[in-house]
């Protein structure tokens, strides 16, 4: 595998891990306000599901000798703008915005016309085409297409548990 994708994963692994320390920072004052967390067990399924989908991803990659060529471009290119999303989605939520499932004392719905055009736009623009992109880049097929059903499992149960959480928010906005 070549050396470019090696540091790949790495610039990917130091994003998402400093993706997990804005949210503990966030999480930390939001559990100052009186914040509840929901879903906790499935959060850390997602949590796993996710480190494990990056590290079949290298090593998939390196089983199969990626090169970086077309594949791999079209794959950072669709994970660059799943990254860029995530950053615009957490300025957009500002301390609301974490890996667990939280809802503030006082949780007011974000009516940014992101979030009134795109449902979960978190998972949806974020989340999945990362997943999608980083498995394109080491050419992960085999990855994608195990790993990538597991993950949805895992995510669906997070929405369901999100829109329960949240259905007070929404039944009073109506």
């Amino acid at each position: 595998m070549e050396f470019v994708l090696v540091l790949f994963f790495v610039i990917g692994l130091a994003i998402r891990l400093s993706s997990v320390l804005i949210s503990r920072r966030h999480e930390a004052v939001l559990r100052r306000g009186g914040a509840v967390e929901h879903g906790a067990l499935n959060t850390k399924l997602l949590a796993l599901a996710h480190g494990l989908f990056y590290l079949a991803c290298l090593g998939e990659g390196i089983a199969r000798h990626a090169q970086f060529d077309k594949v791999s471009l079209a794959g950072l290119v669709i994970y660059a703008g799943a990254i860029g999303m995530l950053v615009w989605i957490v300025q957009l939520l500002g301390p609301l915005w974490t890996v667990k499932l939280m809802i503030a004392r006082k949780h007011v719905l974000n009516r940014h016309w992101l979030f009134r055009k795109v449902r979960h736009p978190n998972y949806f623009l974020n989340i999945l085409p990362e997943l999608v992109g980083f498995a394109l880049l080491f050419h992960a097929y085999l990855t994608l297409v195990v790993g990538l059903p597991i993950y949805l499992v895992f995510l669906v149960i997070r929405i369901r548990q999100e829109e329960a959480a949240m259905q007070h928010l929404f039944s009073a906005e109506t």
